[in-house]
Parts: C-alpha cells; sequence; structure tokens
C-alpha cells in the first residue's frame, strides 16, 4: 500500500499519487455526463460519472476528462492542469463555460475543476486504504486553508470510530475548496500521534440540517457525503488494474473504453451538433 502525500492547502497539488486515489477516477470515466449545471446532479452520483458543467459534447468531456488523469496520475500541478485546459477550450471550441471572458474568471474555473477532482479522489482512495488496512479510528483534520471554515477548524483533531455515523455526511472534503482531509489511526494513543485529540467532543448540532444549504452546518450544499464510499468496493477490486493502465490515459482511450463499456446517455457526439 502506497502512502499518500498529504495535501497542499496552498497549492492544491499532491505531487505522490497513489492506486487507490487512480483507481477511483478512472472508474468513473466509464460514465462521462453531460450536465448543463453544478448542481444537475450532488452527493454520491459524483462517485460514478465525470462531470464538467456546461460540457456536453462526447470529445469536449473525454480531452477534460484526459486533462483530469494526467493531473491526477501524475501528480502534476494547477498550472500544467490550466495549459491542458486552455488548450481543449481551443481545440474543441468550447464557448459560454462558466468562468470565460476573463483571466479571473478563468483562473477560478480551472482551480475548481482541478481542486475538486483532486480531492475527491484523494479522499476516496484514502477512505479505501483506511478500511482495507482495519483502522479503528478515522481523524478529521484541517487542511490549513488561508480562510477558514469556523466549524472545520472546530473539527480538526476529531478522532471517532472508524464506523461512526459521523463520517457518512462529514467525511472530508467538506465544501467548494476545503483542504480538510482525514487519518486512519489503529489506536487512541496512535491517533495523537497523528494529530488527533480522542477527548474531543462532537457539538450537539453536528448532524442538524442548514436549511439554506439542505446540509449540516459547515458543509456546503450537496457535499454533505463520503466521497467514494458508494464505489468502496469497486475501488478496491479494480485498484491495482486501474492504476496499471498508461500513466495518462488518452482523450481517445477513454471513449473508447466509454463506447464499450457505458455510453452515458445524452452524450452529443460530435456529428450531433
Amino acid at each position: 500500500m502506497t502512502t499518500p502525500q498529504q495535501p497542499s492547502a496552498v497549492s492544491g497539488t499532491f505531487r505522490r499519487p497513489f492506486a487507490e486515489q487512480v483507481a477511483f477516477f478512472r472508474a468513473r470515466l466509464a460514465n462521462l455526463l453531460p450536465t448543463e449545471r453544478w448542481d444537475d446532479i450532488e452527493r454520491q452520483a459524483h462517485d460514478a460519472a465525470f462531470v464538467v458543467a456546461g460540457a456536453t459534447k462526447a470529445s469536449l468531456l473525454a480531452d477534460l476528462a484526459a486533462a483530469v488523469d494526467r493531473s491526477i496520475s501524475e501528480g502534476q500541478s494547477l498550472e500544467q492542469f490550466r495549459r491542458d485546459f486552455r488548450d481543449t477550450v481551443e481545440r474543441r471550441g468550447w464557448h459560454n463555460w462558466t468562468g470565460e471572458g476573463s483571466l479571473a474568471g478563468e483562473a477560478w474555473r480551472t482551480r475548481v475543476i482541478y481542486t475538486t477532482n483532486a480531492r475527491t479522489s484523494y479522499a476516496a482512495g484514502r477512505r479505501a486504504q483506511i478500511r482495507e488496512g482495519g483502522f479503528a479510528f478515522r481523524v478529521y483534520r484541517h487542511g490549513g486553508s488561508a480562510e477558514p471554515r469556523p466549524e472545520h477548524l472546530g473539527w480538526d483533531g476529531l478522532t471517532l470510530p472508524a464506523d461512526h455515523e459521523f463520517w457518512e455526511s462529514h467525511a472530508p472534503p467538506n465544501g467548494w475548496g476545503c483542504s480538510c482531509y482525514e487519518l486512519g489511526a489503529r489506536s487512541e494513543e496512535g491517533a495523537q500521534r497523528l494529530g488527533g485529540n480522542p477527548s474531543k467532543r462532537l457539538p450537539a448540532d453536528w448532524s442538524a440540517t442548514d436549511q439554506r444549504t439542505g446540509a449540516p452546518p459547515g458543509i456546503d450544499r450537496g457535499w454533505d457525503y463520503a466521497p467514494g464510499d458508494s464505489v468502496q468496493d469497486a475501488v478496491r477490486a479494480g485498484t491495482e488494474t486501474l492504476s496499471r493502465l498508461p500513466a495518462a490515459l488518452s482523450a481517445a482511450a477513454i471513449r473508447d473504453w466509454q463506447r464499450r463499456d457505458i455510453q452515458a446517455p445524452g452524450l452529443m457526439e460530435d456529428d450531433d451538433v
């Protein structure tokens, strides 16, 4: 089992991809799903599909998926991903995407795509390792964001049994830009060595629902789930096979893989428009 590097809250890069992380992301590539808005699918639906809001053409989604795959499987930087994104947008003639028209808009959109996929795949892969390793406890760690959410700071060091219901809705990341992560520990003493605080207790309202978001306090809308939990068995089964595919999948390989396995309903080929 490869020990993953902890994510960087500043750069958003991971630089040392590990098999379970790559397997989780690549398992999603069999379902390139066209969407118009970011909330067309939410929560566990993201475990089994690759989406980029506003991208509906097969060739565009495949190219974007290949670019994200390179960023994850090769540990590429955000700037490297941005170069791939610009090339894809120009080559595929993608217009009217959210963020188009300004450097600031492009910087924001590419960061969202890059960090969201990197952090959710990291979390799903880490969770697979924790389960496979039989760790008794899970430790919530704050990622050190420059503008931290108070609730996330409050959960830092929280140490709970691995099967506690808290992890079903509060497993990090817990929102857009969230860099929190979790660690596995075999004992309370081991948790303390990882920065955990076994004596810390959950706040009384931890499972309440924020009427604005439909999620518990401190969690963004649609993020009250554990990335990868719904496909953990598939990730474990496919870790060796999926992670041994070429270091970076090509868009053509992804499209061929999708065509042979699962064709997403509504996905438009280039000659459909």
